[in-house]
């Protein structure tokens, strides 16, 4: 282990025995009593030494006999350490490619403001690369999407999507506008391409466009405002069926819309919600009906600095669920409209009369903590949320087992 200092973290002293690494009431921590030696030793920490080499300095600086052990222990069961060369293999193959991780250095520091152990950052990061997502749709909030995650450091991101480049799709850190009159799935490829770290090479397709084989997540992002805002069930199907990890997002009418993140068998999905919707309103169907068959507009409301919101919280959200974490979209749509721009969570419940299952699960644990012992029951370890222990990229193969 070659210890350091997470240098996402600023360091400022309290007072003359108290360290405070950190500047954000979400990430902040103090550290203290700490005296003059210590305080000095703790520059040390930068991840250039190993153990053996920490304590012969700790020697030097007259610091007792093991304190330098549990120093190093403290700092790490703070969360406050990172490990220069943990990680794995993956991890290293990827220090080594100089170009790339200077691209992802800012990205690395923030996944370790989320990871406890040292080399868990890293290894995220390399994890990523293994990942495979396809995003649906390549408007002003698909491509801008899926740039960015391909920007993160996903290893493939496919997109699809018919039609030609039209001057409404064009978008900062999107298509550009010399793209327009060309295939927009072709141009959206090498936005993607152009973002990734590292350039690498362009993937033949291998599969029809339905298909999910292998996609760690889909995500829908459709350009029509009616497929955002009521979501078909049947274009799911598939990847019900298949338990692939799904997320919705888009712009209708001046409305951002993030989520739900679909579990499939667990959470919520889009028949859900036209069930919900249908029991709230009968009339519902009808509706979405109407404004399917209507007439097509020139141009759909879709405000650029609200679309590339929306991408990048839904960028975010992917990211989240691809790291291991399940984000708060997961059976929840956020909406955000202009000119207010408050978010707001949509929960979108299982709903009996969906086939997809979730409905019934929940039936199943309800009965089951009912009828469970209170001894094997009562006090269960506290969960952090994480999909997978080590190996996240192969998280979609882990979701599926666990469904």
């Amino acid at each position: 282990m070659h210890p350091t200092v997470k240098p996402a973290l600023r360091r400022g002293w309290r007072d003359l025995n108290t360290v405070q690494f950190g500047m954000t009431p979400a990430h902040a921590l103090t550290l203290g009593p700490v005296d003059t030696a210590t305080g000095s030793f703790l520059d040390l920490l930068d991840g250039t030494r190993g153990l053996p080499l920490l304590r012969e300095e700790g020697r030097r600086m007259d610091l007792p006999d093991g304190h330098v052990d549990r120093l190093v222990e403290r700092l790490a069961r703070a969360g406050l350490l990172d490990d220069a060369r943990g990680g794995g293999p993956e991890a290293s193959a990827l220090r080594e490619r100089r170009e790339v991780m200077d691209r992802l250095r800012p990205d690395l520091a923030a996944l370790s403001l989320l990871t406890s152990q040292p080399g868990d950052a890293v290894e995220h990061l390399a994890a990523r690369r293994g990942l495979r997502v396809q995003v649906r749709g390549a408007g002003r909030v698909g491509a801008v999407l899926a740039a960015l995650l391909s920007g993160a450091g996903v290893g493939e991101v496919d997109v699809r999507d018919g039609g030609k480049v039209e001057p409404g799709d064009v978008t900062p850190g999107g298509l550009p506008a010399e793209a327009v009159g060309e295939r927009r799935d072709e141009a959206a490829g090498r936005v993607v391409r152009r973002a990734a770290p590292g350039r690498p090479p362009r993937r033949s397709r291998s599969s029809p466009a339905g298909d999910t084989p292998g996609f760690s997540l889909v995500i829908l992002a459709p350009r029509d405002d009616v497929c955002v805002h009521a979501p078909a069930p049947s274009a799911a199907e598939p990847m019900i069926a298949s338990g692939t990890p799904h997320l919705y997002a888009g712009v209708v009418e001046g409305t951002g819309v993030v989520g739900p993140l679909v579990l499939p068998g667990e959470t919520g999905c889009a028949g859900c919600l036209h069930q919900e919707r249908t029991d709230r309103d009968p009339v519902w169907p009808r509706l979405v009906a109407q404004w399917h068959s209507g007439h097509r507009r020139t141009a759909r409301a879709c405000d650029l600095t609200l679309a590339t919101t929306v991408a990048g919280l839904a960028a975010a959200h992917a990211l989240t669920f691809l790291d291991g974490r399940e984000p708060s979209s997961a059976g929840v749509r956020w909406e955000v409209s202009v000119p207010a721009l408050h978010w707001h969570a949509r929960p979108v419940r299982p709903h009996c009369a969906c086939p997809c299952g979730a409905a019934e699960k929940g039936k199943r644990e309800h009965t089951s903590e009912e009828g469970g012992s209170h001894e094997t029951m009562g006090e269960q370890p506290h969960s952090t949320g994480l999909r997978g222990t080590t190996d996240t990229a192969r998280l979609a193969g882990t979701w599926r087992a666990h469904v």
